[in-house]
């Protein structure tokens, strides 16, 4: 075997057990839930996973069987053109409905068909008018904010901050959140919310 061969081979690994684990955890099954159903020990399930070792067809036809899944969906987006990234150009990105959108808010989501559980979302928003009414906000997970233009008054629980371009925030999704008082507009930032990982156990 050369050397690329080994590259590919281990490449090949880490694809695989990435996809059975997401498979997994977007079922709401364990290791131990696939390990039973697949007749493969959990140490080889979890090792599997890891990329840590290869294993043969039939096991991985077992584990595609518990899973719910033909075979040939484990390598469905292997060498996908492009390595399975993403491009939204400029003016491409998709406008979306959300609790601000009534408020004069425009939101535009910057990536999506993210696989089968959803890991994060980007959103570009923009307000271009004064409003007296905001929305308030709660969702699971962290939400990240960068300004770009304009200024806001910006509240989460019970602390309001003032941002302007090039200010960030971070913060707990859970607690509400959302305008307070838009100092200057027209306002944009980017709004990246991280949704929590699904246990593996």
């Amino acid at each position: 075997m050369s050397g690329q061969d080994g590259v590919m081979e281990g490449e090949l690994e880490r694809y695989l057990g990435n996809t059975i684990r997401e498979l997994r955890r977007a079922h709401g099954l364990t290791i131990a839930d696939i390990s039973e159903r697949a007749d493969i020990s959990r140490g080889m399930l979890s090792r599997i996973e890891n990329g840590q070792t290869a294993t043969s067809l039939d096991a991985l036809s077992r584990i595609a069987r518990a899973l719910g899944v033909s075979l040939s969906a484990l390598f469905k987006n292997y060498e996908a053109e492009g390595g399975g990234a993403q491009l939204i150009k400029a003016g491409e990105s998709m406008e979306v409905a959300r609790r601000g959108t009534r408020s004069g808010h425009t939101y535009h989501l910057l990536s999506y068909q993210q696989g089968p559980s959803k890991q994060f979302e980007p959103f570009l928003i923009t307000i271009e008018h004064e409003s007296a009414t905001f929305p308030v906000f709660e969702h699971p997970g962290t939400e990240f904010i960068y300004m770009l233009e304009g200024r806001i008054e910006y509240r989460h629980g019970k602390t309001v901050y003032d941002l302007e371009p090039g200010d960030s925030l971070t913060f707990d999704g859970n607690v509400p959140h959302g305008p307070d008082k838009l100092t200057q507009v027209p306002i944009r930032f980017l709004s990246i919310i991280i949704y929590p990982e699904q246990p593996a156990e």
